[in-house]
């Protein structure tokens, strides 16, 4: 990192928005550890695990935010239920978001704001989804004649819209990730990025195995230790292949079109989890002995058109963007974290950033924005290796990037998110 001040207030903010740390559980793969639990289960272990670690029980906090976006009916006010099967006070205020994948990202962006500007001392944020527990719908015509059954005054009348029924309006409707706008899944168009930008096989193959290697080298050295807490019977986040090679990853088959090169290999998988973290005043800290680890100095927000442009490729606006408004580039960075959300997503991001052309026609730069020390990329891993529950990377990521700087001492970091819908989230955490 170069020699730029480390002020940790780059958008000129009234309080510092200080981030005290993180915990989550596990992240499992869907129908594995946790294929019986819910959103509010799992959401609850990790809000316990860090009222816990950060003795919060029976306090009464500012805010409460969490979102989820695989939700069931019965997730409605997930926050608030989340603050009454905790050992928060009850009085502690509440309130659910979501935003796709940086749904918890975003949370964290809400309670800093809040914090920032006086209007609450300390805050949790946070986010969870469950795979193995869809939110499975009724078939249109099916949910047609019930309604049209409930409705009736007369057993006639009641009877009448079951006339013509056909057992295949019994099979539920599974929800997907496919994009209403364009048809097209979130791989099938991360796969149409990879042939624009011309990232490889190989390249995403070899991405993925690093993604891997990482998250290992981190188990083994402690790193998650204070920060995933075990659940059930999960102590670890069982994506994680210690032994996969390039070579392996080669003989999967593609996943999305015939000749395409996205696999199961090179792509995060389908994941159960929870995760939060707690942001405060530097008063608050203090008053409750609690030391600082980073603070949330900056964040930005970008979309894109999904039907003119690559749909995760959102990050690759919001970050230039973001830093030209705080002063800086991206060479003024000790950590990037960037969300494998696929191997190729992150890879286009980056080949963008070096490329005069997009710079100069998408960005209005007069060259390439830069190119980031692969080095200090997803130093302890990330989703491919530690799965991607959709509501819980935004406050893994902040978790994680917090005490990368706790480590270092001092530091910057640069976190980022694409989602669905063509939006990308963005945020600076900074340890003066």
């Amino acid at each position: 990192m170069n020699s730029t001040t480390l002020n940790s207030s780059l958008l000129h903010l009234p309080r510092r928005i200080a981030v005290i740390g993180g915990a989550r559980i596990p992240f499992c793969r869907a129908n594995t550890a946790y294929s019986e639990e819910s959103n509010l289960s799992m959401m609850t272990a990790a809000t316990r695990a860090l009222t816990e670690k950060y003795r919060l029980a029976g306090q009464t906090l500012g805010e409460v935010c969490l979102g989820a976006v695989m939700t069931q009916p019965k997730d409605c006010n997930l926050a608030r239920e989340v603050v009454f099967a905790s050992d928060l006070a009850p009085e502690t205020p509440a309130v659910d978001l979501r935003r796709a994948c940086a749904t918890s990202l975003e949370a964290a962006i809400m309670v800093g704001m809040k914090i920032a500007t006086g209007a609450i001392d300390v805050g949790i944020a946070g986010g969870c989804d469950t795979i193995s527990d869809l939110p499975l719908a009724l078939q249109p015509a099916l949910a047609h004649r019930l309604l049209q059954s409930a409705r009736a005054r007369t057993f006639i009348d009641r009877i009448r819209p079951w006339f013509g029924f056909r057992p295949r309006e019994l099979k539920p409707v599974i929800p997907g990730v496919t994009e209403p706008t364009t048809g097209l899944s979130m791989g099938q168009h991360t796969d149409l990025m990879a042939r624009e930008w011309g990232v490889t096989r190989e390249e995403q193959d070899a991405f993925a195995v690093e993604s891997h290697q990482k998250a290992v080298a981190a188990y083994k050295r402690g790193f998650y230790q204070d920060l995933v807490v075990p659940y059930l019977k999960a102590t670890q986040d069982n994506n994680l292949r210690a032994e996969t090679s390039v070579s392996q990853l080669s003989k999967l088959k593609p996943s999305f079109y015939p000749d395409g090169t996205l696999t199961a290999g090179n792509s995060s998988p389908l994941t159960d989890g929870a995760a939060c973290v707690l942001l405060a005043s530097e008063s608050w800290a203090r008053q409750h002995d609690l030391p600082v680890q980073a603070y949330l100095s900056a964040w930005e927000v970008a979309a894109i058109n999904v039907k003119q442009e690559g749909l995760l490729m959102a990050p690759a606006y919001a970050v230039p963007r973001m830093l030209t408004r705080a002063g800086l580039t991206l060479a003024d960075f000790d950590f990037y974290e960037i969300h494998e959300a696929f191997a190729a997503q992150v890879l286009c991001t980056l080949r963008a950033w070096e490329s005069e052309k997009f710079c100069r026609e998408r960005l209005g730069l007069p060259e390439p924005w830069g190119t980031l020390d692969h080095r200090k990329l997803n130093v302890v891993g990330s989703s491919i290796a530690l799965g991607h529950p959709f509501g819980a990377t935004g406050a893994r990521l902040i978790g994680t990037l917090a005490k990368l700087l706790i480590e270092k001492g001092r530091g910057r970091g640069l976190m980022s998110i694409c989602t669905a819908g063509g939006m990308g989230v963005t945020a600076i955490l900074e340890r003066p």
